[in-house]
C-alpha cells in the first residue's frame, strides 16, 4: 500500500482500540468503588479505633483538593479499561502487522493471540501479587512514632506503573519467540545471549520496580527469566524441525550450503535403434507446403 494507505489503517486501528478501552473504561466507572477498594488492599490500613498508636507500621490515605477524588477515579477506570482490553489492542497491533507478513507467517497470528492476552494478565496478576511486599518495603523506611499519608495519587501512579510494567514484560518472551517463528533470530543464538539477557532483565526490573528494595525486584526478575528460558527452548524445538524439513535452514541469506561435489560414475552408452535409414540428401519438400510457412522450423 501507498504512505497515505498505511498512515489511514493505523488510524482505523487505533481508533478501534481507543473504543474498545472507552467501552470497558465506562463498565470500570460503573464499578469504580469496588476496583479502589480492591486496589487498597495491599496498604496496611491504621486502626482507626486507636489512632494514636504511631508505633503501628501502617498507612493513612487522604484526598487533598477538591478534585483529587475524581481524578483519582478517572485514573481508575481508565487504566482498567487498559487491562480489560488488552486482547483487543493486541489484536489490533497485529492486524496491523499482519499484511506485511508472508502467508505461512500469517498462521502465527493464532499463536500471539492464544498467548499474548494470558501472558500480559500473568504480569499485571504478579504485580498484584508483589504490591503488598513492596508496600511494607516502602512503609518501614518511615521514620519512628510517624505515620505516612499517602495521597491516592501518589499510590495509583506507583500501582499502575507496577501493573503496566508487569504486563508489559511479561510479552517480551512471547516477542523472541515470534521472532523466531518468523526466521529473524534462531534459538541457537537467543540460548547464546543468555548471561546478557540475565543481566539485562535484572537492571530493567531493578528501575521498573518503584521500590529500591531488592524483594520486589526478584520477584519480576524470576518469573521473566523462567519465561526467557522457556522461549529460548521453544525456539530450538523449532529450529530442530526445520531442520528435519530443510538441512540449510539455519543458514544466512548469503552462507553458501553445503554443496555434493563427488564425481560419480557414469553409465555407458546406450544404443538406440534407427526408426528408419538416412537418406543421402534432405527430403523432398511436398507441393502443397512450398508456399506456407513451416511451424516446426
Amino acid at each position: 500500500m501507498a504512505l497515505a494507505d498505511h498512515l489511514r489503517e493505523l488510524r482505523n486501528r487505533v481508533v478501534k482500540s481507543v473504543l474498545a478501552i472507552m467501552v470497558f473504561a465506562i463498565v470500570a466507572a460503573v464499578y469504580h468503588k469496588q476496583i479502589e477498594q480492591f486496589l487498597l488492599q495491599p496498604l496496611p490500613q491504621c486502626d482507626k479505633q486507636n489512632p494514636g498508636n504511631v508505633h503501628e507500621r501502617c498507612a493513612q490515605v487522604s484526598n487533598i483538593g477538591l478534585t483529587a477524588g475524581f481524578n483519582w477515579m478517572l485514573k481508575v477506570v481508565l487504566t482498567a479499561g487498559v487491562v480489560a482490553a488488552v486482547p483487543i489492542w493486541l489484536y489490533q497491533v497485529w492486524a496491523f502487522v499482519a499484511p506485511g507478513l508472508h502467508k505461512h507467517e500469517k498462521k502465527y497470528a493464532i499463536v500471539f493471540m492464544a498467548c499474548g492476552a494470558p501472558l500480559f494478565l500473568a504480569g499485571v496478576a504478579c504485580a498484584i501479587w508483589v504490591m503488598p511486599t513492596m508496600v511494607k518495603m516502602l512503609i518501614s523506611f518511615t521514620p519512628s512514632d510517624t505515620t505516612p499519608i499517602l495521597p491516592p495519587e501518589d499510590y495509583f501512579d506507583i500501582a499502575t506503573r507496577m501493573v503496566l510494567v508487569f504486563g508489559f514484560a511479561f510479552e517480551f518472551p512471547l516477542l523472541l519467540v515470534m521472532l523466531n517463528l518468523v526466521g529473524i533470530v534462531t534459538g541457537k543464538r537467543l540460548l547464546g545471549w543468555w548471561r546478557g539477557m540475565v543481566m539485562g532483565i535484572t537492571v530493567f526490573t531493578a528501575f521498573a520496580t518503584p521500590g529500591a528494595d531488592p524483594v520486589s525486584m526478584l520477584l519480576l526478575a524470576m518469573p521473566i527469566w523462567a519465561l526467557y528460558f522457556a522461549a529460548v527452548a521453544v525456539a530450538l524445538l523449532n529450529d530442530r524441525r526445520k531442520r528435519r524439513n530443510n538441512p540449510d535452514a539455519d543458514l544466512d541469506d548469503e552462507e553458501a550450503s553445503n554443496v555434493d561435489l563427488t564425481v560419480q560414475a557414469v553409465d555407458g552408452a546406450e544404443a538406440v535403434s534407427a526408426s528408419a535409414a538416412p537418406t543421402a540428401g534432405p527430403a523432398p519438400v511436398p507441393a502443397a507446403r512450398h508456399e506456407q510457412m513451416d511451424d516446426i522450423t
